[in-house]
């Protein structure tokens, strides 16, 4: 074979090696760049996707906490590259009342209006108690206190003690002469700190932040809270076979339920 056929060959297959490899790099970038569904994001931040547009991953939000919370996705975090986030079980969000981070945020993916109160005259005022960056879950298996072994550190490190995490007594089945003082978690006040999540005893948390969407379900607009108004505007946009007819379907679910003879 010739010098320069060989010279010639060699460098193809190093010009095809070298662009295999960027394009390997290439495609991690792009899938690190789509949304990740597990992230936390800080307070006020958009829904994901819109989140993912408007972030110039400019840091400035991680530069305004004061407590080195929220961090930055490098590469290889297996996050959108470049964005915040907040890890509860070491760097949870620490619920500054006057929230730093969201006046920083240039582009408004961090939106005042999610964590804010008007007053009388329409002017937002901060309320980070508003704040929806995930739901604590509980996992009953696991948490001591749910096997009769006196714990509260979690609802004793709660921002919003006896509302977000407040205690449940009930009678100790597994003894039968002991109480359980047992954590529960209310959706419509708990913000998502992850306070709750590093103070956890056990060694892997057994109550941990999840996003609202994932840690929530969804009612099906078959079922109904008859007593609420508001719940059953839900049936409005119901195509009527969905609907299931019965005899009682007439009546209020309040009358039916008190003519009930047991």
């Amino acid at each position: 074979m010739m010098p320069e056929r060989r010279d010639f060959l060699l460098k193809t297959i190093k010009s095809l090696g070298l662009a295999t490899a960027g394009g390997l790099v290439w495609a991690g970038f792009i899938e690190e760049g789509r949304s990740a569904p597990l992230i936390l994001r800080p307070p006020g931040a958009v829904p994901e996707k819109q989140f993912i547009a408007s972030c110039i991953k400019c840091g400035m939000c991680v530069e305004a906490c004061p407590y080195d919370s929220l961090k930055l996705s490098q590469p290889g975090d297996g996050r959108p590259i470049g964005t915040p986030f907040y890890i509860p079980r070491t760097t949870p969000c620490r619920m500054c009342k006057d929230i730093p981070c969201v006046p920083a945020c240039p582009t408004g993916s961090l939106d005042k209006a999610l964590v804010s109160d008007k007053d009388k005259d329409g002017e937002l005022i901060f309320n980070i108690s508003l704040a929806r960056m995930g739901l604590a879950v509980i996992d009953r298996e696991t948490c001591i206190a749910y096997s009769g072994i006196q714990c509260d550190a979690c609802y004793r490190a709660c921002p919003l003690i006896d509302s977000a995490i407040t205690v449940e007594h009930t009678r100790n089945v597994r003894t039968g002469k002991h109480a359980m003082l047992a954590p529960v978690v209310h959706s419509n006040a708990c913000t998502g700190c992850g306070i709750c999540e590093k103070a956890c005893v056990t060694k892997k948390a057994s109550i941990f932040v999840l996003p609202v969407a994932l840690a929530m379900g969804e009612a099906s607009e078959r079922y109904v809270k008859g007593w609420e108004e508001r719940d059953e505007e839900r049936l409005k946009d119901v195509p009527e076979k969905v609907i299931t007819e019965t005899p009682r379907s007439d009546k209020k679910a309040v009358d039916y339920l008190n003519e009930e003879v047991f």
